[in-house]
């Protein structure tokens, strides 16, 4: 099995922190947003995962080092790939095209998911999909009265189907997917002008292959800092059961679940629920819930609820929804 991750978009909803770290590298709960997923798609797979490959920007070195050791860390070998336009989903899916063979996954890099499934090799193809409020904001599918998929939409401007595709897909032969995004490509075929993942399923689907739903019980979206902040705090319900403090901490109330990182020190606050704080960063007389911080920021005198400071921060204010990217400075 192989797992291929396509991360090259600009996360223009998460500005400004995505200016100074591509969004599947942005921290949640301690880890990257791309482990996360990594490691919650390998333990759904039912065979052992050989490659995991991720297509990405000009993210630089220091990045791309950093993924092909989230990879090894899952006993899979790791490759990188480029996409330097953006052309569509299906594009950037051929960007991996060496890769492309035998069973594959497809995760899209700000997918996360509440779910206990397999993903079970011999089906022909499988796409995990959740109901949605709003679905002209996704692509969609319908389904037959066998519970085969049917069609597949992309950002329907009439209600059509509820069924969003949440951006995770199986295949049992990834040559077939390949052919038919090389196709799209060749042929110069679009959808609302960009070269459509949907296109090449809707070609699979006509020459015979039969696409399953998979559901899941939750998607947890990455879009935007609220959504992020959300998810946070669903990923600390979920995966982080120990409650673990800080080793340096004076005078303090934590409120679980929370993470903690490295060197994290904490001084005359009440800490929590639902915050994750990384690496080596100082909070001084401070209340802090449901929040992101990353590492190497100094807090102090805050109240600070719903927020998230990137890397480096220095914050010492009394705003509560703050939304501060990497670097800044805010003193009273």
């Amino acid at each position: 099995m192989k797992i291929i991750i396509p991360m090259a978009g600009r996360g223009s909803r998460l500005r400004p922190h995505t200016l100074t770290t591509p969004k599947p590298l942005i921290k949640l709960s301690g880890k990257p947003i791309v482990q996360h997923i990594v490691e919650d798609v390998n333990k759904a797979c039912e065979q052992d995962v050989e490659e995991i490959a991720f297509i990405i920007g000009d993210f630089g070195r220091e990045i791309e080092e950093e993924l092909i050791s989230i990879a090894n860390k899952q006993g899979a070998k790791g490759s990188i790939y480029y996409q330097h336009q953006a052309l569509g989903t299906a594009h950037a899916i051929l960007c991996a095209k060496d890769s492309l063979k035998g069973n594959i996954v497809i995760a899209f890099a700000d997918t996360l998911f509440k779910a206990d499934f397999k993903i079970k090799s011999n089906a022909d193809a499988t796409i995990w999909v959740q109901k949605v409020a709003d679905p002209s904001a996704f692509g969609v599918i319908k389904l037959n009265s066998d519970g085969i998929i049917s069609d597949f939409i992309e950002k329907p401007k009439k209600f059509i189907s509820d069924l969003a595709i949440i951006g995770i897909y199986h295949f049992k032969d990834g040559e077939s997917l390949k052919k038919e995004l090389q196709f799209l490509i060749e042929n110069n075929i679009k959808d609302k002008g960009e070269y459509q993942l949907t296109s090449a399923l809707e070609n699979m689907k006509k020459k015979g292959v039969n696409f399953v739903a998979g559901k899941v019980e939750e998607w947890l979206d990455c879009g935007n800092k609220k959504a992020l902040i959300s998810t946070n705090k669903k990923v600390l319900e979920i995966k982080h059961l120990i409650k673990k403090t800080p080793k340096k901490h004076k005078n303090c109330t934590i409120k679980h679940p929370c993470y903690f990182g490295k060197n994290v020190q904490l001084k005359n606050c009440t800490i929590g629920p639902f915050v994750s704080v990384n690496d080596n960063t100082l909070i001084e007389n401070s209340n802090i819930t449901n929040s992101i911080i990353q590492s190497n920021c100094y807090i102090k005198n805050a109240k600070i609820d719903n927020a998230m400071l990137g890397n480096n921060v220095i914050y010492d204010g009394n705003g509560t929804c703050i939304d501060l990217g990497d670097f800044s400075s805010i003193t009273q």
